[in-house]
C-alpha cells in the first residue's frame, strides 16, 4: 500500500513541503545565497565523486554561481513520487534566465531530484540539472531604462541583482 492510501494528509504534507522546497532553491539562486542553498540539502551531500558534506557543497555553489549575475529561475512542472514517510524522488522543470558575462541567457532545465526527510523537513539528497537547451537571447532587459513600476509596466524593475 502507498504512503498515498496508507495516509493521505502525511503525503499531501510530503508534497507540499517538497514543493516548497523546490522553490526555495530558485529563490536561494536568485539572491546566490550559498548558505540558504545549502541548508536544503543532508548534511551529508555527496558533491561530484570524492567529497561529502554542507561545505563542500558551498565551496561547489560558489564555483557555479561566481560568473552568474542575474539569475531567475522559474519553476514550472513538479512530479513527486513519494515512496514513504522518509523518501521520495520528483522531477522539476525549470525556465531560468541568466546573465553570464553581460549576455543575458536563456535555459530550460529538468532536475531529477532524490529527497529525504531528516527531521521534520524534506530535503534534497541529490540534485540533477538536465539541460533540455540554453541560448542567448537576442535582446537582453540588462539596457532597458526604469519601468518606474506602477507607471510603466515595461523596463527594468527595483529589484537588485546579486552583487548589490
Amino acid at each position: 500500500m502507498s504512503l498515498r492510501e496508507a495516509d493521505p494528509t502525511a503525503w499531501l504534507i510530503a508534497c507540499e513541503q517538497i514543493r516548497q522546497l523546490a522553490s526555495r532553491y530558485a529563490v536561494a539562486m536568485g539572491s546566490h545565497d550559498v548558505d540558504a542553498l545549502a541548508e536544503l540539502f543532508v548534511p551529508d551531500v555527496r558533491v561530484g565523486q570524492s567529497r561529502t558534506g554542507s561545505d563542500a557543497l558551498r565551496q561547489d555553489l560558489t564555483r557555479q554561481l561566481a560568473p552568474l549575475g542575474r539569475t531567475i529561475l522559474h519553476v514550472t512542472n513538479h512530479v513527486i513520487d513519494v515512496q514513504d514517510h522518509g523518501h521520495a524522488s520528483g522531477v522539476v522543470g525549470t525556465r531560468a534566465e541568466l546573465e553570464i558575462g553581460g549576455d543575458w541567457i536563456i535555459q530550460m532545465i529538468q532536475y531529477d531530484d532524490t529527497y529525504e526527510q531528516r527531521g521534520s523537513d524534506w530535503l534534497f539528497v541529490r540534485r540533477v540539472h538536465r539541460l533540455w537547451y540554453g541560448m542567448k537571447s537576442e535582446s537582453s532587459p540588462l539596457g532597458l531604462p526604469p519601468a518606474n513600476w506602477p507607471e510603466n509596466a515595461v523596463g527594468m524593475g527595483n529589484l537588485p541583482s546579486p552583487s548589490t
